[in-house]
Parts: structure tokens; C-alpha cells; sequence
């Protein structure tokens, strides 16, 4: 029994390279089938949703390999539960959530605990490990037995692994296991006490700067190790032009890394923190314009793999203090997307089809996540986007727990407008009825 159709003129299916008009067929939680032409309402089963996109894209779901849900031990800031809501609302039909919690996820236990949760949410979780325990960079976590719990990746986000000994262990250990390590680039004795880029605009401000080599330092070296062990490395945030050319130069000469931008960083310069808007402190700091455009060039040219969010709630109490001791982090999942088809699909640097290769098939290759598009038996994960829709940011609707974004009142072009996560809707606009 088909228990949903969706179907449209523009089916963008970057998993099977296809684009076009088409029809899903799903039944309970998995694709019954596809077919490549326009499903006619008069000649389908009355008993099931029928959804009729038009002209939006209807793609697989929108994956998001960088959140931060704060449960267990944030759960004012956010929880697994209200996390899910907010990546539904923004068209994630999957997050991976990082092990910066309370406790860290550094044990078995932890990870159990967060599947658990994440049965009653409206989105997929996959969990990412920490690599060292408690996040002290001084001894490894129980890497296999994480694996064996489920963890798709090792990182130690949120701070860098500084002993180059104990990041090369874990990433012999991950290889082991066949996960990636996803690296957080920061010399943390270069980064001391900073809270911004450093430069013209920290200095006029009088405020510690992090500079750029401390995130280029830490990559060139993880490039290495991977280089080394021969185990792929991913770099989380990437925000210097520095690093972008380390990555790119690395890709040529076949090492095995990949790397990730976020919506802040590339669409956001360093001139804004005038406004000492504390929701515009962030870890890595957002840079120069000329970062920036480095940023673009390797998105376009497939130097930078895919956009993950690095959705970092914080509580109002947290983030009204004085500028310089706001904890670094703001909110992307309900954002991402309308701000990645405003500042890169709609200024021309990337297309559609491949802004939705860098959230889509790209993230799933990197942590073998269990997607393959649209085809009989796959999972019924859809994400419908209007990429001409215009809306602003309103605070008052995000499904998070938390409101620290420095987005709010920007009027962005595009947004996902329905969302399906195991053949059911778990997030629709009023224009998709």
C-alpha cells in the first residue's frame, strides 16, 4: 500500500545524477518506488498523501554533518528533541551531532543514551565520538566501543586535539575501524584568550585576536598524519584562505581529506563585529572579506566537500555579557539553507545541484551514511525547497530552544518548505498545504 506521493517538475536527485521531472512512491518508511515523469492525481491510490511540488526542487533529504544539541547536560540550550524540530524546519532530515556534551560522548554509554533519545525526534541523529576522553586531549576514548555502539566519525570539536601523538593514535585507531576524523584546526597556544579574527578590526576594537595561522597550522599538520596513517581526515569550519589552499593542495596530491564551510563563515566578514553583536562571536572566528572569497573559489572548484551548519545554541543569559565574554557559537539549522542559496546559489558561485551535492551525497560518502537517493527501498527521507521563496528571519519562530543568531531581520532567498523523515511529514510551510 503506498501510504504518500510526492512528485514535481524538478526532481534533483545528486545521489543518481538526475534531474527532471518525477513521482515518489513511498510506503511506511522507504521508497516504494521512482518514476522519472509527473504522477497524475486522477490515477493514484485515493487512500495516500498526495503532495505536488510544482516547480520546487524536490530533493533527498538534507544532511547536516555538524550540530551541536547539547544533550545531555545543555538541555536549556537545546535538547535532541527541540535540535530535531529546528533541523526539520530548515530541511535536515539527518544530523550528526558532536561529542562536546556533559558528559562528553567518549563511552559507549553516552552514545546508547543519545540513540535512544532520538527515537521520538523528527529527525535522524548519527552520533560523532570524541577522540580523547572528557575532551582533555590526554588519553583516547573507547574508540571501538563506540564504534560498536555507532558512532560514524572521532572529533574532539570544540577544542583541537594538541598533542600530534595522541591525534595520531586516534586516527590509527579510526582507521582500524574504517570512520573518519574530523578535525577541529586550532593552535590553542596562537588562539590564548582570543575571541575574534585578528587584524585591522580587532585591533581598532582593542580585542584579542585568533590569527589565521592557528587554524592553518593545525590543518597542515592533521594533512599530514592523514598523509602518515592513510586515514581520511575531515576539517570541520574551514574559515582561512590559508587553509583552503592546504586542503586543495593536499586533494591534489591524493591525500585523503575533505573538508567543510558553514553559512556564517562564508557569507559573514569580520567588518560586522562593530556592531559588537554577540551572536557574531563564533569558533573559528568569522574573517576577512578576502577569507571569504577564498571560501567561494574552493566551494565552486570542489576543494571544500560540503555545508554543515555548526548549529551552536546558547542560552539569552549566556550570550547577554559584555563582547568579549560571550561563548563562542550561534544557531544555523533553521538558516542554513536560505542563506546557502542567497550568498552561493544566487550570487553564482556554486549551482543548485551542486550546493545539494554539498548537502547531500557529499556528507553521506564521507561518514557512509546509509543513503542512496531515490530508489526502491532506500529511506524515505525528502526535503522539498523553494529557492525563490523570500522570508526574513524571525526569531520568534525557530523550533530551537535557543535565539542566538545574528541573522535575525535579514530577508533571505530561499528556504525548504516541506520536510519527510521515514515517509512521514515532519515539517510543511503553509504553501505546501
Amino acid at each position: 500500500m503506498i501510504d504518500l506521493i510526492v512528485t514535481g517538475d524538478n526532481v534533483i536527485d545528486r545521489y543518481n545524477d538526475y534531474s527532471g521531472a518525477g513521482a515518489l512512491y513511498i510506503s511506511d518508511d522507504k521508497i516504494e518506488s521512482f518514476e522519472k515523469q509527473k504522477a497524475d492525481p486522477d490515477s493514484v491510490d485515493k487512500n495516500a498523501r498526495f503532495i505536488d511540488a510544482g516547480d520546487k526542487i524536490i530533493s533527498p533529504g538534507l544532511v547536516d554533518m555538524h550540530v551541536h544539541l547539547r544533550e545531555p547536560g545543555r538541555e536549556d540550550e537545546e535538547t535532541i528533541i527541540t535540535g530535531c524540530e529546528a533541523a526539520s524546519a530548515g530541511g535536515f532530515t539527518a544530523v550528526c551531532c558532536m561529542p562536546n556534551t556533559r558528559p562528553v560522548i567518549d563511552s559507549q554509554e553516552v552514545v546508547r543514551f543519545i540513540l535512544s533519545r532520538s527515537r521520538f525526534s523528527s529527525a535522524r541523529v548519527f552520533v560523532i565520538g570524541s577522540i580523547s576522553r572528557d575532551l582533555d586531549g590526554k588519553q583516547l576514548s573507547e574508540i571501538g566501543d563506540m564504534v560498536d555502539a555507532g558512532i560514524v566519525a572521532i572529533t574532539d570539536d570544540g577544542k583541537s586535539v594538541m598533542n600530534a601523538q595522541l591525534m595520531r593514535n586516534g586516527m590509527e585507531y579510526a582507521g582500524m575501524f574504517g570512520i573518519p576524523v574530523i578535525s577541529h584546526a586550532e593552535d590553542m597556544n596562537l588562539s590564548k584568550n582570543g575571541k575574534v579574527n585578528e587584524g585591522y578590526i580587532s585591533t581598532v576594537l582593542g580585542i584579542k585576536g585568533i590569527p589565521s595561522i592557528a587554524e592553518d597550522i593545525i590543518v597542515a599538520r592533521d594533512i599530514y598524519l592523514s598523509k602518515f596513517t592513510n586515514t581520511p581526515i575531515h576539517i570541520a569550519h574551514i574559515s582561512t584562505k590559508g587553509s583552503v589552499n592546504l586542503v586543495r593542495e593536499a586533494k591534489e596530491e591524493g591525500i585523503i581529506v575533505t573538508a567543510e564551510a558553514t553559512p556564517h563563515h562564508f557569507s559573514l566578514t569580520d567588518e560586522l563585529l562593530r556592531s559588537f553583536d554577540t551572536n557574531l562571536i563564533v569558533n573559528p572566528p568569522i574573517r576577512t572579506q578576502a577569507d571569504v572569497d577564498a571560501l567561494h573559489e574552493g566551494l565552486k572548484d570542489g576543494t571544500i566537500d560540503c555545508v554543515a551548519s555548526d548549529h551552536a545554541p546558547h542560552s539569552p543569559e549566556e550570550k547577554d555579557v559584555e563582547f568579549n565574554q560571550a561563548p563562542f557559537g550561534m544557531l544555523g539549522l533553521e538558516t542554513s539553507v536560505g542563506l546557502s542559496l542567497t550568498y552561493l546559489v544566487h550570487k553564482g558561485v556554486l549551482t543548485i545541484e551542486g550546493l545539494l551535492e554539498k548537502m547531500t551525497v557529499n556528507p553521506t560518502r564521507i561518514l557512509k551514511l546509509p543513503y542512496n537517493g531515490f530508489q526502491a527501498g532506500s529511506l524515505a527521507d525528502v526535503t522539498i525547497i523553494d529557492p525563490d521563496l523570500e522570508w526574513i528571519v524571525d526569531a520568534s519562530k525557530f523550533r530551537s530552544k535557543s535565539r542566538n543568531s545574528p541573522y535575525v531581520g535579514y530577508k533571505l532567498r530561499g528556504k525548504a518548505v516541506c520536510t519527510i523523515c521515514n515517509g512521514k511529514v515532519v515539517y510543511s510551510e503553509n504553501s505546501m498545504g
